[in-house]
């Protein structure tokens, strides 16, 4: 085991911070204990790696096992939010505002691992969030490996070969298009270089990886936001996020893609963020529609 310690400057909410890694409650790589402690299983450039992080008394302590711990120590900071600017952002909105005056300890995360935020960003494209979780947690239980250290019961995702060898019937059973599949296969073999995106600007990360056939700027946009930590990287295509800031800015409803970016152009720069404050924010417009049934692609 190896351990560090990192002090933020000012306010800091773990929780809300490393929460947006999470895919879903039962994410096998993503674990909330009792105690508070945010655990993640990560497949790191130098293997498979455990992290363990708490905050108390001001600080954030962080332990960490297996190849890949110092690497995910080193990067532990950038992960927390140190390279982020929260002070770059000016609400113009009162319910921006307020919802920022309420959550001073939100950092956003850089994580530095590409493939890790887009396998699943791949997956939950054009299905719920319920589908897409519940192939991200059947694929990393049955291909995936054990996390190392004591974590409860955890699992670190395929490497990128291992992604390539998932037989047609376990994608099929995990309930996974072949259109999302294949996606996800065209991603794997060329690893590498979808890495390097962790280290460019956010530009051009963007279009690094919108040239693999499949993704697109949607799937870009939600990589991005927790391999860069891209405070711009605005989701453009998703079906709800246009309607909820349109209803949280203006109160209309049925606000699309180009209405939304005009709303958010006093953010230029910061437009994910204000996105995730108006999404703290809790205010949605009233559901009028049935919530999409979740298909069962197995008996397909």
């Amino acid at each position: 085991m190896a351990i560090r310690t990192w002090a933020p400057p000012g306010p800091y909410d773990l929780g809300r911070t490393l929460g947006v890694l999470a895919r879903g409650p039962g994410d096998p790589a993503y674990r909330v204990t009792p105690d508070g402690a945010v655990w993640r299983a990560s497949r790191t450039p130098q293997g498979p790696g455990t992290l363990r992080v708490s905050a108390a008394d001001g600080e954030v302590h962080a332990e960490a096992w297996g190849p890949g711990a110092d690497w995910l120590l080193e990067t532990l900071p950038a992960l927390l939010g140190a390279t982020d600017d929260p002070a770059a952002f000016t609400p113009r909105h009162r319910l921006l505002h307020e919802t920022h005056r309420r959550n001073p300890g939100l950092r956003l995360a850089r994580t530095g691992l590409v493939l890790e935020s887009l396998i699943p960003s791949i997956l939950e494209q054009k299905v719920t969030s319920d589908e897409a979780y519940r192939a991200w947690r059947l694929l990393l239980q049955r291909h995936g490996e054990p996390a190392p250290g004591p974590g409860p019961r955890m699992r670190v995702m395929p490497d990128p070969r291992a992604w390539a060898l998932i037989p047609s019937w376990d994608w099929h059973t995990a309930g996974v298009d072949s259109k999302r599949s294949a996606t996800i296969l065209r991603a794997a073999r060329v690893a590498s270089r979808l890495e390097e995106a962790a280290g460019m600007a956010d530009t051009e990360a963007s279009a690094r990886l919108q040239l693999i056939p499949g993704i697109g700027p949607w799937t870009a946009a939600e990589t991005l936001q927790r391999s860069n930590g891209a405070p711009d990287a605005v989701t453009v295509g998703d079906l709800h996020l246009p309607k909820i800031v349109g209803y949280a800015l203006t109160g209309a409803r049925g606000t699309d893609d180009e209405a939304m970016l005009d709303l958010l152009t006093p953010y230029e720069g910061q437009r994910h963020r204000a996105c995730r404050l108006i999404l703290l924010s809790g205010v949605v417009p009233p559901r009028r529609a049935p919530r999409f049934s979740v298909r069962d692609f197995s008996r397909i």
